[in-house]
């Protein structure tokens, strides 16, 4: 899955900040994980100021994406096989 555009998903945040999107994911999803910059989601690396959180409740994976000259997203997307990748990541 190399475009975010292609998968289905849900605005949470629209032009947040990356103290929003934490903020919110600390606050709504159940598991969360934390990632450095430059991590990989969907084959996709993460722009933001760290710790960015990613969140997951099940098969749905809520994060943030910025993307350049439209700004930082908090996206959700039900997609069991990268909720499975994360969460491994995350019990290490």
């Amino acid at each position: 899955m190399g475009c975010i555009e292609s998968l289905k998903y849900e605005i949470v945040l629209r032009g947040a900040s990356f103290a929003e999107c934490r903020r919110y994911v600390e606050e709504h999803c159940r598991e969360r994980v934390t990632v450095d910059p430059g991590f990989k989601i969907f084959e996709k690396p993460i722009i933001g100021v760290p710790p960015i959180v990613i969140g997951l409740d099940g098969e749905v994976v809520t994060f943030p994406y910025t993307k350049p000259c439209y700004g930082t997203f908090l996206l959700r997307t039900e997609n069991p096989s990268e909720a499975a990748r994360i969460r491994s990541l995350g019990k290490k």
